[in-house]
């Protein structure tokens, strides 16, 4: 590999590493696969171009190319690449949970809203005041006090503890 091919390879696999950060799903196919074309497949640099493009087929949900070239990752040379591979296989191969709706939320399409319609709505005005809270004072009326027995028994019982402690001491 030349410097030229290194310099070469290193700006397609930076470009289509960020093109898949950004979302850019088809420009970072490209400039993978042109990374890839670059080294050679069985080098650990080939392997994690491929890796990263496996995950750029995956995105852009080319499911059948992500899967037929994690297969052909799984018998590479680097262990690495081949542990990914086997764990992205995994995951692809898995099979997808149907989702309540009530899970999804919705997000509306902006596209159908007016152009002139103002972006933000002033609040209404509350014309009605507040009811005012009306307090009724009523005297409490004395409770019938009834004997607590649990309050002497509580008392008996510790009076009996220390009486006992200041026996036995």
């Amino acid at each position: 590999m030349t410097v030229d091919n290194q310099e070469q390879f290193q700006q397609k696999y930076q470009a289509g590493k960020q093109a898949m950060e950004t979302g850019q799903y088809r420009l970072s196919i490209d400039n993978l696969e042109a990374a890839k074309a670059l080294v050679a497949p069985n080098s650990r640099r080939g392997g994690e171009a491929q890796i990263w493009l496996v995950t750029a087929y995956q995105a852009a949900n080319q499911i059948d190319q992500a899967i037929a070239l994690a297969q052909e990752l799984i018998t590479h040379p680097d262990t690495q690449t081949r542990e990914q591979a086997q764990r992205i296989l995994y995951i692809m191969k898995a099979p997808k949970l149907e989702r309540p709706k009530e899970w999804m939320s919705e997000i509306p399409d902006l596209a159908q809203a007016e152009q002139g319609a103002p972006r933000y709505v002033a609040a209404k005005k509350q014309s009605a005041k507040p009811s005012e809270i009306k307090l009724e004072y009523s005297a409490a009326t004395p409770t019938e006090a009834k004997d607590n027995q649990f309050i002497w028994f509580a008392l008996s019982l510790i009076g009996l503890i220390i009486g006992s402690l200041v026996w036995l001491s």
